[in-house]
């Protein structure tokens, strides 16, 4: 079906926020069926594996869009900022902001500012963590919800 799509459209295709290694994205990117690469360092293995996952899909031009969203800790955001700083194919990070809670546990360097985020100067990702404060919101389950197709069958949302 994404081969039918890339053939009758010149949109922009961005994809890979739930893929977690560089063979998730392999065959999307070897016959170049996206543009961008959406995968975030906290889902694919970190700076190191999402880093190989970009050199491959520099070899076909397709550029860095890695998924930022507030879901996940401001570390995964630095991690990605300083990441793109350092990868030519890079092209544009995802960025939601974090409710005003996050900032009681997680302090970070990085700020937007003129429709830029700047990873600031602090040493390494420019993250601290708080324990004490995190301490404060205990850990509780939560799962994401299920997508169903009208006749009552499971998909992937």
């Amino acid at each position: 079906m994404l081969r039918t799509l890339r053939q009758q459209t010149t949109i922009p295709l961005a994809i890979g926020e739930v893929f977690n290694t560089v063979w998730d994205a392999e065959l999307l990117i070897t016959e170049r069926l996206i543009d961008y690469i959406r995968t975030a360092v906290v889902h694919a293995g970190g700076i190191s594996h999402v880093r190989k996952i970009l050199a491959l899909a520099e070899v076909y031009q397709i550029k860095g869009a890695p998924h930022g969203p507030s879901d996940v800790s401001p570390i995964n955001l630095s991690a990605s900022l300083h990441l793109g700083l350092a990868t030519s194919n890079f092209a544009i990070q995802e960025y939601m902001g974090y409710d005003p809670l996050v900032s009681e546990v997680f302090q970070s360097s990085f700020r937007f500012e003129d429709g830029y985020l700047h990873p600031g100067d602090e040493p390494g990702l420019g993250v601290q963590v708080d324990e004490a404060a995190a301490a404060r919101f205990p850990y509780t389950q939560a799962f994401l919800p299920i997508a169903r197709e009208l006749d009552g069958s499971m998909k992937d949302w």
